[in-house]
């Protein structure tokens, strides 16, 4: 018998992921009219105890409110059912006729679901419908603060699930949750991918642990509010965000952006939307309430009420309160309030102007919030664009309050209750996690085309010496060849053995072999004398190499004939710089170098791109 809850909980772990995987394997079959029918059923049964559920996630857990819990009950259980509706998952996804590729979605098996105690009814019902909606199941680990009200909904789900066709066991979740028994879940070799909300500990060990995974970062939302906005809709919109759940959800607003010139008009209008304006001391022990020494926050003030929030600081505030609201005049360590809060408390910044802003709310996301989510405040259609393209944020909200916009309640995104940071924020994406995250597309391709007409190979041109060679050229032996050049050589004068000529060739070849014999001796008699005449020329290095026998022969033995033009004079220069060889390049010549010349890396670059250098060794 186990005692010992880490043990207890490993063992439920292994238990749940086979029950899971085995109904997974006979839902992985299910054809996707059959998978929508059990998603509509358990939206239904989400949409029917939603005010049940919220309830309980507050009585068990003391954050947030059940208000704006039954509308994040509602926000899965209803707008994400509408929303993905039609989406396909499972089958044949689509077909390119053109290209003749056919997709298919396939399940990705098992999804580890870790939930948040933030969150605990409205993430389970997120997260389960996704994972059935793509052809998965799921094991859902509650966080031990929410282990009950995530259990009941689980159960709830997993029964309307099976009473529309669903496999008995596709959802489970962990009645002993533990971290040991969490890490367990994360690394099992029948889990096929990780949904992860939790602390950043939670989503770096879902990182770790092998598997793929979606995680999210934390959410350190800035607003700017621009001067061509409406300000008293705008704030009105930020208070509606920030009071939300009492700031339980990731996206937000934590800092409130705007300029000095509407200073008074702003402060009016959040005291119109019943925030409260914090003094500098008050500030000062807020600071030091929601924020430990180490920077993190303060667990006992999260999802907590305004008025709650403020007697724990020391203070005061109304009972119709909405917010706190306190002035920064700086981001950072220093400035504890410009971290994310995750309570009905906001940073508030005055700046000169539009760029200013932007500065500060850049700075806000990368103090802590990097990837996730910011919002502005305008109709100019210019500095929309600019603030866009300028945050470190996958998501940019225009007009609308943060939480709602950023889950696609008031806008056109995916709703969803996992928002990525992207590669920025450590996470593996920047989307709204949705249903199409949990599948993987196989595609059947057929042939359409030769891979010559793809893969051409470049023209090559034909070189001099791989020309078609006229008839018969192609049976000429080494005699003929030999007899060529000896004949050559004696029209130079240059006797080579005393014994007679070998046999012409047959006409066929006469003149091919004449002309390559003919080009052969002249370019090698050229180059001999080039060498002479540059081993003269060259710092007096020595006496002259003696001539070749055939240069010392008798005046009277050469033939009359025309001398050769004498071999150009060269000069071995000493540095090379890339001016010398652009002039080179211009005057069409070479530039000879010997072994101690200096050549800086550009023109030895440029030389070579162009084969100006000549290397020449001094005599």
């Amino acid at each position: 018998m186990l005692h010992d809850n880490d043990l207890i909980s490993i063992q439920e772990v292994r238990e749940k992921v086979e029950k899971a995987w085995a109904a997974q394997q006979k839902y992985a079959a299910f054809t996707q009219a059959q998978v929508d029918a059990i998603v509509e059923a358990m939206g239904a049964a989400g949409r029917e105890r939603a005010r049940e559920l919220a309830e309980m996630a507050v009585e068990e857990t003391g954050y947030g409110n059940v208000k704006d819990k039954i509308a994040k009950n509602l926000l899965n259980a209803e707008h994400m059912v509408n929303q993905i509706r039609g989406m396909k998952t499972v089958g044949v996804l689509r077909e390119l006729r053109e290209e003749k590729v056919i997709e298919v979605g396939v399940p990705v098996g098992v999804v580890a679901a870790i939930v948040p105690v933030t969150n605990p009814t409205s993430t389970v019902i997120y997260k389960a419908i996704i994972s059935l909606k793509s052809g998965n199941g799921v094991v859902i680990s509650p966080h031990p603060r929410a282990k009950k009200c995530t259990a009941y909904t689980a159960e709830l789900l997993l029964k309307a699930a099976v009473q529309a066709g669903a496999p008995d066991g596709i959802i489970q979740w962990l009645t002993t949750p533990t971290l040991e028994g969490t890490q367990a879940l994360m690394s099992h070799k029948k889990i096929g991918v990780i949904l992860a909300t939790g602390g950043s500990a939670m989503v770096k060990a879902a990182y770790s642990s092998g598997k793929p995974a979606f995680g999210v970062g934390p959410g350190n939302v800035p607003v700017l509010l621009d001067s061509s906005y409406d300000i008293a809709d705008a704030v009105a919109k930020v208070v509606e965000g920030k009071k939300f759940d009492y700031g339980t959800v990731c996206s937000s607003e934590q800092s409130l952006v705007t300029y000095v010139q509407h200073r008074d008009q702003v402060y009016a209008e959040l005291k119109k939307n019943k925030a409260f304006l914090v003094n500098d001391a008050q500030k000062e022990a807020l600071g030091k309430l929601l924020v430990t020494p180490a920077g993190g926050i303060n667990p006992s003030c999260v999802g907590q009420s305004p008025q709650k929030i403020a007697k724990m600081a020391g203070f005061e505030v109304p009972d119709d309160t909405s917010i706190l609201v306190a002035e920064l005049d700086g981001v950072g360590k220093f400035h504890p309030l410009s971290v994310e809060k995750l309570s009905p408390v906001l940073a508030l910044y005055f700046v000169k102007d539009f760029e200013a802003g932007m500065d500060v709310c850049e700075q806000v996301l990368r103090f802590g919030g990097l990837g996730h989510t910011c919002t502005i405040f305008a109709n100019d259609e210019e500095k929309i664009r600019r603030f866009g393209m300028r945050m470190p944020a996958f998501r940019v909200l225009v007009n609308t309050p943060s939480p709602q916009g950023s889950t696609g309640v008031t806008t056109a995104l995916l709703p969803s209750m996992t928002l990525g940071c992207g590669a920025m924020g450590g996470n593996s994406t920047g989307d709204n996690v949705g249903p199409q995250h949990l599948i993987n597309i196989k595609r059947i391709a057929y042939y359409i085309r030769d891979a010559g007409d793809v893969l051409k190979a470049p023209e090559i041109e034909e070189r001099p010496a791989q020309k078609a060679k006229p008839a018969g050229a192609g049976t000429v032996d080494r005699q003929t060849i030999i007899a060529a050049v000896e004949r050559y050589l004696a029209q130079r004068g240059v006797k080579v053995r005393d014994t007679e000529p070998a046999p012409a060739p047959t006409p066929a070849t006469t003149d091919v072999i004449a002309s390559v014999a003919a080009e052969v001796v002249e370019r090698f008699l050229n180059q001999k004398k080039l060498l002479q005449s540059n081993a003269q020329d060259t710092d007096s290095a020595g006496p002259a190499a003696p001539k070749p026998a055939a240069e010392a022969a008798p005046a009277a033995a050469q033939p009359e004939e025309s001398p050769l033009p004498p071999a150009p004079k060269i000069t071995i220069v000493d540095f090379v710089a890339e001016a010398d060889v652009r002039e080179a390049i211009q005057q069409n010549r070479k530039i000879y170098i010997g072994p101690k010349t200096i050549v800086t890396p550009a023109a030895r670059e440029l030389a070579n791109q162009h084969d100006i250098l000549v290397v020449a060794q001094r005599k």
